[in-house]
């Protein structure tokens, strides 16, 4: 348990030194509130669905999280490039408690950016139809940002270069956020592009968000914390197991 503190501790003190990553970090978020939030209001209201910016905000924090923790993979690379990861594993401590440190410092960063941009979002006009739900998104948030730093961390487990992962990220996280629904309703969709959204991890996390927050879902919130659960629980074990097999 020392050893997962320790890790988990680390993670905190390397985000909050690195003020340019925190505010860089709020950039494309910002982005997608103001000008997709405001810009394309209109045309979401006249379609008869509302207001666009209550329905965004919710994809907007999941988009938010899965960048933060998916990227946290970096630092992976980077410790290992530079020696720390050695002087880790060497320790007399197992893997997998230094890989559950890792996943939980990553995914606390990423719940906490989560919680960030949901503040933001308050700023500019967006309210949460009952606030007395908000503790419980956070438990939502930091599911999501859990699957996703252990999908992170598994796959920088399998490479040695930061080129390649970033490659490979974005890749597979532009693809992931753009099937999830953060930017358009899931109903009425081509067969196929339905399909697609049902197999994207994201679409269930950004389902329970819009559930809690705004009253509006598609898969139920039973289903999305069970998807989330078992995801969560089969990457975990897949980081742990690739995490274990790393040569230094």
């Amino acid at each position: 348990m020392k050893t997962i503190y320790i890790l988990w501790l680390r993670q905190l003190k390397h985000y909050f030194r690195s003020r340019s990553r925190m505010i860089g970090s709020l950039g494309q978020p910002l982005l997608f509130l103001l000008a997709l939030g405001y810009g394309l209001g209109a045309v979401f209201q006249k379609a008869g669905e509302g207001n666009y910016f209550q329905f965004l905000a919710p994809g907007v924090i999941g988009m938010s999280i899965i960048f933060t923790a998916i990227f946290s993979g970096i630092e992976l690379i980077w410790d290992r490039q530079f020696g720390f990861l050695k002087e880790t594993m060497v320790a007399p401590v197992s893997r997998m408690n230094i890989m559950i440190g890792r996943t939980l410092g990553g995914a606390t960063v990423a719940t906490m950016q989560g919680v960030v941009v949901f503040f933001l979002a308050v700023l500019f006009g967006f309210r949460p139809y009952n606030w007395f739900l908000v503790p419980i998104v956070l438990i939502a948030m930091l599911l999501v940002a859990l699957l996703f730093t252990a999908l992170g961390t598994a796959i920088a487990s399998l490479l040695d270069d930061m080129q390649g992962f970033q490659l490979i990220m974005n890749f597979l996280v532009m693809p992931l956020f753009f099937l999830s629904g953060a930017l358009f309703p899931l109903e009425g969709l081509p067969a196929v592009l339905a399909w697609l959204t049902r197999i994207d991890p994201l679409s269930y996390g950004i389902d329970s968000f819009r559930i809690l927050l705004v009253h509006a879902g598609t898969f139920g919130l039973a289903l999305d914390a069970s998807v989330l659960a078992v995801v969560t629980a089969l990457l975990l074990v897949i980081g742990s197991y690739l995490f274990s097999k790393i040569e230094i």
